[in-house]
């Protein structure tokens, strides 16, 4: 990126220094394209899954159809626009199946978003099986991955959506940059209007560093996906064993390695977070995107979870870079606090 910033080029120009630029957005979008196993023409770069869920569902809406979402999903997706569906899920944070293919098959057809990984439990969403269910039903679909990028497999394909979000940060990358990708014959109406850039799907001069340091990320995680379940046993151990009657959300539940939610006793995580903080542990009360404004997990309360223990959940996420010395310094913290 550092590299990229010391070049002068707009993407769009026809000369030497923009073609230069368009060089290094179009290999990007060849090395996303990789880790989705899609194609690089089906890939339009935003400035990350706020703006991808958003164009996506804003574009539905818009036509007219039904949009479903699941009650745990991310505020980007819940409030971008209204007249929203919600469909609830189980208390293992997982939509409620059933229910789910009876309204599918209520009505007329429309979108539905569900997404991979959910940002705050870590649980990892049933998302083939939903499209199978929708597809029979002649309902889209999207899905959210931006918790699951470079921590599962992501392939447009056996996954069944027709879209798929990506935000850089999650995985290695710059923050700022993301990346909704499309099924061959989907084409959303654009967010932004006012320039022919992404094939008139995006409009706006190109963030040439941000892609750049996305499209390396997406290489990376593609050759090294990030696994951290030792770190994640070795995590819980400690929180259990140093705080008790602590909860672990969905612990019998399918995870990422990389995100735990626990349920704190006798404290408000507003309270617990500002402690860490002081002994330089940084975690998040529910979603981090929220975390300026600490009120009850909207997750955990769609789970069936009491208003109190919503409102006394800690995220504790580790990344690519984490190491077992920083869970060992975290228990240090755990048994300094308890």
């Amino acid at each position: 990126m550092t590299e990229t910033m010391a070049r002068v080029g707009n993407a769009s120009s026809v000369h030497g220094r923009g073609r230069s630029a368009r060089a290094v957005v179009e290999k990007a979008r060849e090395q996303v394209a990789a880790l989705i196993g899609s194609r690089p023409q089906e890939v339009i770069f935003t400035s990350g899954g706020t703006e991808a869920n958003n164009q996506v569902l804003r574009a539905h809406r818009q036509a007219g159809q039904p949009v479903l979402v699941s009650a745990i999903e991310h505020d980007s997706v819940l409030s971008c626009v209204p007249g929203l569906e919600p469909f609830a899920v189980t208390a293992e944070g997982l939509p409620d199946m059933a229910a789910l293919e009876k309204r599918l098959n209520t009505g007329e057809p429309g979108l539905i978003s569900l997404m991979l990984v959910n940002n705050e439990t870590g649980v990892v969403q049933p998302v083939p099986e939903v499209a199978r269910m929708a597809k029979a039903a002649r309902w889209s679909v999207h899905t959210d991955a931006v918790q699951a990028a470079g921590k599962l497999p992501l392939a447009m394909g056996p996954l069944g959506v027709d879209y798929l979000s990506l935000s850089g940060h999650k995985f290695g990358g710059p923050q700022g940059v993301g990346a909704l990708l499309l099924r061959p014959g989907m084409d959303p109406a654009p967010l932004l209007q006012g320039g022919g850039q992404e094939r008139r799907r995006r409009a706006g001069t190109e963030n040439v560093a941000g892609i750049a340091g996305l499209g390396l990320a997406g290489e990376l995680a593609l050759a090294s996906p990030i696994d951290q379940r030792a770190l994640q046993r070795q995590l819980e151990q400690a929180l259990r064993e140093t705080v008790p009657r602590v909860e672990i959300v969905a612990d019998t539940t399918r995870r990422v390695s990389t995100i735990t939610c626990a349920l704190w006793p006798d404290a408000t995580a507003e309270r617990m977070v500002m402690k860490f903080d002081l002994k330089g542990v940084a975690l998040s009360s529910g979603s981090a995107c929220s975390s300026g404004k600490v009120t009850a997990s909207h997750v955990l309360s769609a789970m069936g979870y009491a208003p109190e223990q919503a409102r006394s959940a800690l995220r504790f996420s580790t990344g690519w870079n984490t190491r077992p010395e920083d869970v060992a310094a975290l228990t240090d913290v755990l048994q300094a606090l308890s």
